[in-house]
């Protein structure tokens, strides 16, 4: 019988009681979590343990390293064209990754986009990707490298069970034990698998506001501040953007209504602020990658973008010239008062999307391809009583009145204008 080096108890014991963790027992608690030596309910108590006293920088940077050694990592050196990845940490109507994979392999890097699915009010980059017709989301190392070495260059897929195993049993434990909102085990769930996929540069869009994780920009600051430093720390050139997420991105929220926006976007048209992120974003990839002056809003103008997403849809079995999934029962929420739109509540249009069908409450429910909400005003506009101002989409009619119930006050009407919605970028933090 092998003998332990520690007992989870006197580890869950020093962090209740405020004391750091050494490097040995943040080893052995990640190793024997992921062997099963630590049983759910220890590592409950010590995540909410971590939730109320914090880690420092030393064992943030360990406990993240610990977790990338649980598994497999992925080596990308041998491929012919420099990585760059991009992460959000989750919004309502955030389809960026769409544009922005494919835009960026079009100057030939190669974007490893390992994503993941949504998960209560935020919608997951396979959900809305499923909805084409064909496509996988499940690919073996050998199809993403071949995608990323001679194919179209920019693959988007589900991360292999061998990547960073301890993080996969962590994150579904903190879901269940209200520990997620926690900038250390964000951090290390988030840089440890980005580290261990092997990318060579990274950029981080970190949402703060209503609809995102991070409600308060001290907090967003801090957690991407800590991001970017564990990539340093990893020799991944990493930078962050802290994002605005008081209203949904874009006109759509729901899977196939944000392919469908998504291509917009491709085609050279789409909503203003979807635009302004996906180049941002795409800029930054590009100056990671030694381009600096690549030029990606010519690429979305002149249809290189396009035809670049249209190959990788093939790649990964998808049709991208089938019909995408359309609801059969819509309603719609119309204006009470005449005057201005001068707010949106991005969480509550998060939670009636999930309730109409777009999300799920567990990782083991299906998706409605075809529900989400069309957002057809936007604060600062003008409005009229009486005048649609969202279109409810779902199969399933019996799940409006819910819906309707989550989108209550959430949007609100004044007799003045209070400004068009300005920049989505708040800030730009690098390694200091």
């Amino acid at each position: 019988m092998t003998t332990e080096l520690f007992d989870a108890v006197d580890i869950i014991a020093a962090k209740r009681d405020r004391f750091r963790l050494s490097d040995d027992q943040i080893d052995w608690v990640i190793d024997a979590y992921t062997r099963g030596v630590v049983a759910d309910e220890q590592m409950a108590a010590l995540a909410m343990a971590i939730f109320l006293n914090g880690m420092d920088r030393s064992e943030i940077a360990r406990w993240t390293h610990a977790m990338i050694r649980s598994g497999e990592r992925m080596d990308f050196s041998a491929l012919p064209r420099v990585t760059v990845d991009k992460h959000s940490t989750g919004g309502v109507g955030d389809k960026i990754t769409l544009p922005l994979a494919p835009l960026v392999a079009v100057f030939n890097v190669a974007v490893p986009q390992l994503s993941g699915r949504g998960l209560g009010h935020t919608g997951g980059t396979l959900d809305k990707m499923e909805a084409i017709p064909g496509w996988r989301a499940l690919l073996s190392n050998e199809e993403i490298m071949n995608i990323l070495g001679t194919g179209p260059g920019a693959v988007i897929c589900a991360a292999g069970k061998g990547l960073a195993p301890a993080d996969r049993k962590l994150y579904a434990l903190r879901d269940t034990t209200s520990t997620v909102n926690c900038v250390p085990l964000i951090a290390s769930s988030i840089m440890s698998k980005k580290i261990a996929e092997g990318t060579g540069a990274l950029v981080l869009d970190v949402k703060v506001g209503a609809g995102a994780f991070m409600k308060d920009r001290e907090q967003a600051t801090q957690l991407a501040r800590t991001m970017v430093e564990l990539g340093h720390d990893a020799a991944v050139n990493t930078v962050a953007f802290l994002t605005a997420m008081d209203v949904p991105l874009g006109r759509t929220v729901g899977n196939a209504l944000e392919v469908r926006e998504a291509c917009e976007v491709l085609a050279g048209g789409g909503p203003a602020d979807v635009v302004e992120l996906t180049l941002t974003l795409a800029k930054e990839m590009l100056t990671l990658a030694g381009l600096p002056n690549a030029d990606p809003e010519a690429a979305l103008k002149d249809g290189r973008a396009m035809d670049k997403w249209r190959d990788m849809i093939r790649a990964q079995g998808g049709d991208p010239d089938a019909p995408l999934p359309v609801a059969p029962y819509t309603e719609e929420i119309c204006a009470e008062s005449s005057g201005y739109l001068t707010s949106m509540d991005a969480l509550a249009l998060g939670v009636a999307s999930w309730r109409l069908g777009a999300g799920r409450a567990r990782k083991e429910d299906p998706v409605q391809s075809e529900a989400g909400i069309e957002i057809l005003a936007k604060p600062g506009e003008a409005v009229h009583k009486g005048q649609p101002l969202l279109r409810l989409h779902t199969a399933t009619p019996q799940r409006f009145e819910r819906a309707c119930q989550a989108l209550a006050g959430a949007i609100s009407i004044g007799p003045e204008a209070t400004g068009e919605q300005g920049s989505v970028i708040i800030d730009r933090i690098t390694a200091s």
